[in-house]
């Protein structure tokens, strides 16, 4: 399920690294949850219609911003807590939700991020990460096989376990992007993605986003 959130104009400069403010009001909403202790199963994508001044953005006209659920009674809790509180940070408030259905999908989907960028890493023998991006040829098995862990969590087995994904390099805007959450600095690429598979693999990847992160910003599709 996806809550698709109208917000009013922001009265407060919003900084570029204002995710962190995001994940704040979904989980306010979300009251007392364990959501951060496994694979999320849900995403979130950026603020629309932002415009740039200097070094803040602006909403003049208000925003609208995409929460997905694989779950729908997190949705519902969800929805219930913007009701109750529909605060969200910098002035900004919910004054519309609108619910959208999941689309019919088949066989093979090209996804745009949602604002966002991808992130996903790989564990270096020393213990590090390294940010795997878009140009490199061994993303896209390491977006998959997250793609596959996330379904065998929600249940999805079978058929589904085939599901492929890929950068499309073919995309001639794409790009890497340095994100800063609480000063982590986190590298992600803004590149669609092209993902194979049976009708509900693809619809759970509409859901939950691509790659790492996607309970904090990152890798929400459309």
């Amino acid at each position: 399920m996806r809550l698709q959130l109208h917000l009013t104009p922001n009265t407060e400069p919003v900084p570029f690294n204002h995710l962190h403010h995001l994940t704040g009001a979904l989980h306010k909403w979300l009251g007392p949850n364990d959501l951060h202790d496994g694979l999320s199963l849900y995403s979130f994508g950026w603020l629309h219609n932002a415009k740039r001044r200097k070094d803040q953005l602006h909403f003049p006209h208000g925003s609208v911003w995409n929460l997905s659920f694989f779950d729908p009674q997190i949705a519902k809790t969800a929805l219930n807590g913007v009701m109750q509180s529909p605060t969200v940070a910098y002035g900004m408030n919910v004054n519309e939700v609108q619910l959208i259905d999941i689309p019919e999908l088949s066989n093979s989907v090209r996804f745009y991020t949602d604002r966002s960028s991808i992130v996903i890493r790989r564990r270096r023998e020393d213990g590090s990460r390294q940010y795997l991006l878009w140009d490199q040829p061994e993303v896209d098995e390491a977006l998959t096989q997250l793609l596959r862990r996330k379904l065998e969590v929600a249940g999805l087995t079978g058929d589904h376990l085939k599901v492929r994904v890929a950068f499309d390099r073919e995309y001639p805007d794409a790009r890497t992007r340095t994100i800063t959450i609480k000063k982590i600095q986190h590298r992600g690429s803004e590149c669609p993605v092209i993902v194979e598979g049976t009708s509900e693999a693809l619809q759970f990847a509409w859901t939950v986003g691509i790659g790492e992160l996607t309970g904090s910003g990152f890798g929400a599709v459309c």
